[in-house]
């Protein structure tokens, strides 16, 4: 049997709002995207005892054995949603690791929808919430890789056929940990995506909104703050804003060119960071 070949796009939060806590998790709100920006997997099924699980690339140095993928593997067999079938599984890594960009856990999502599509599983909607759930809170977002609103209380609405935005994708050295970053939030704030539509994509009112998160991480560590401010200060045709709980920061722009000419600043002041020029998907 030959591999499938799946891109797992990199998630973004264009804006994230902390509307309060439940015993265990923060209740969140969002606005979702998806970027070109992707990791590479080839999946295929095997004769063998158990599930082979194999990372390379830049970003695939501190993947242990338990990760995302085996996660998923453990509680779909828990779950006796998968018996008997067992695979190969190759993942290119190409999206930093504690990013906020959603890395592993798209590469859940999507292995997950290839279990689905080729009927290898055929769980029921209960089913698929509780699998998501149980390997992290952005898996459900990337079954489907485009728009969308994520509302405080977890339902998902998506949105086809949005304008496209160019961004530029930066990250530093270091990553942010999502559990100390959330452990900084002090106060909540009222839902505000309620009123679902189309509008909320554009560009201008994407531009008003922001992610609660980002003061806490740019408190915490004083270069994002002045990664920020740099990216701000190159174009004010643009607006900058941090995904998840960092560390990647986005800039987004409506031209391509401007889009290329602020990395080449960016990457002759920032020789040491990664950065990446991609487009909403």
């Amino acid at each position: 049997m030959s591999y499938s070949r799946i891109k797992s796009y990199a998630k973004i939060n264009l804006a994230l709002n902390i509307t309060g806590k439940t015993s265990k998790l923060h209740k969140i709100e969002s606005v979702v995207g998806f970027v070109t920006l992707h990791d590479v997997i080839l999946i295929k099924k095997i004769q063998s005892k158990k599930h082979i699980i194999s990372f390379k690339g830049k970003f695939s140095k501190n993947i242990g054995p338990k990760n995302t993928i085996s996660k998923l593997f453990k509680f779909l067999e828990k779950e006796k949603l998968l018996t008997s079938s067992k695979f190969e599984i190759k993942v290119n890594k190409y999206i930093p690791s504690k990013s906020g960009l959603g890395g592993g856990s798209m590469n859940a999502a999507n292995i997950l929808k290839y279990l689905i599509k080729k009927k290898f599983i055929n769980p029921n909607k209960r089913q698929l919430i509780s699998i998501c759930k149980s390997i992290g809170s952005d898996v459900a977002l990337g079954l489907n890789s485009t728009f969308t609103i994520l509302k405080s209380n977890n339902q998902i609405k998506e949105f086809k056929n949005c304008k496209k935005f160019n961004v530029l994708i930066v990250k530093p050295s270091f990553g942010c940990s999502t559990k100390e970053i959330y452990s900084g939030v002090k106060k909540f704030t009222k839902p505000r995506f309620n009123k679902l539509s189309k509008k909320m994509f554009n560009f201008d009112n994407l531009k008003k909104l922001n992610n609660s998160l980002e003061a806490i991480s740019l408190s915490k560590f004083p270069k994002l703050k002045n990664i920020k401010h740099f990216l701000e200060k190159s174009s004010n045709k643009s607006f900058v804003r941090m995904t998840g709980s960092g560390s990647a920061i986005v800039a987004y722009f409506k031209s391509k060119k401007l889009c290329d000419d602020v990395k080449k600043k960016f990457s002759r002041k920032y020789k040491n960071c990664w950065c990446k020029v991609a487009k909403t998907i």
